[in-house]
């Protein structure tokens, strides 16, 4: 549930006066430390906290904007691409758990599993769990139930059909591979939900970091398959939560 509507039956309910609720809406929608300008109504118009990414900035910028968005109220805040040395340094100042094998922190506790149903994350292979954390993560980050489904390519495709039950009951799919990408093909004819499928730069040569992966996906002859960038965890785990919290209208 969004902060607004929840402002909005806190006014219908009697608990919040009108001048009140307007004031929190009003409050000012950005925080600007100089070197970043932080949203502070991202949550507000989208659902969730603004993300922090964290290749490229130092340790201290990111430390601000943590301090920027734990100060208007934020209780869970993701940094993505953060490395082991930046993390150690942010954590003399600010508590975040860093979970080195998909390089994502997370400031704050995990919140509540409210999506509609539960998320399934599957690779191909092993090479594949860093960019398939880096989903995992933020989809438990944004909320979501999550299942994992690992090194069940189709070079052995018995692994995949041992898991047809969570396949079939999914609410969304999210399918990283490498190589020759096909994981994201044969899911998409099993299942009857959304799969977005996430091309990683795992392979040999002719992959061509994840391009070789990339064009299979974007090929797939299976409805319902969506394609994110190469070895984009993050945005396949967040576009699955915003599937997996749409309601009824």
């Amino acid at each position: 549930m969004s902060d607004i509507k929840k402002l909005l039956e806190s006014v219908q309910s009697g608990n919040l006066s009108v001048d009140d609720a307007l004031l929190r809406i009003k409050e000012k929608p950005f925080d600007d430390l100089g070197y970043a300008v932080v949203d502070l109504h991202r949550k507000v118009r989208q659902g969730a906290t603004e993300v922090v990414y964290g290749a490229g900035k130092s340790a201290q910028q990111i430390i601000g904007i943590l301090k920027s968005l734990k100060q208007n109220g934020e209780k869970t805040v993701l940094v993505t691409r953060i490395s082991p040395e930046k993390a150690r340094n942010v954590q003399e100042e600010i508590d975040i758990t860093y979970y080195e094998v998909s390089s994502l922190a997370i400031m704050g506790n995990l919140p509540p599993k409210d999506g509609n149903g539960r998320v399934v994350v599957a690779t191909g292979g092993t090479s594949d769990i860093p960019v398939a954390e880096e989903a995992a993560l933020t989809l438990e980050a944004l909320g979501n139930e999550v299942v994992r489904i690992y090194d069940v390519g189709v070079s052995g495709l018995h692994r995949l059909l041992s898991r047809l039950d969570d396949i079939m009951s999914a609410s969304v799919i999210v399918a990283v591979a490498g190589m020759e990408g096909a994981l994201a093909s044969v899911i998409g004819g099993l299942a009857d939900c959304p799969v977005i499928a996430v091309p990683t730069s795992v392979g040999y040569g002719t992959c061509f970091n994840g391009l070789s992966a990339l064009l299979s996906m974007l090929n797939s002859c299976a409805s319902g398959v969506s394609v994110v960038n190469i070895d984009n965890g993050f945005g396949a785990g967040y576009q699955a939560s915003m599937i997996n919290h749409v309601k009824g209208k």
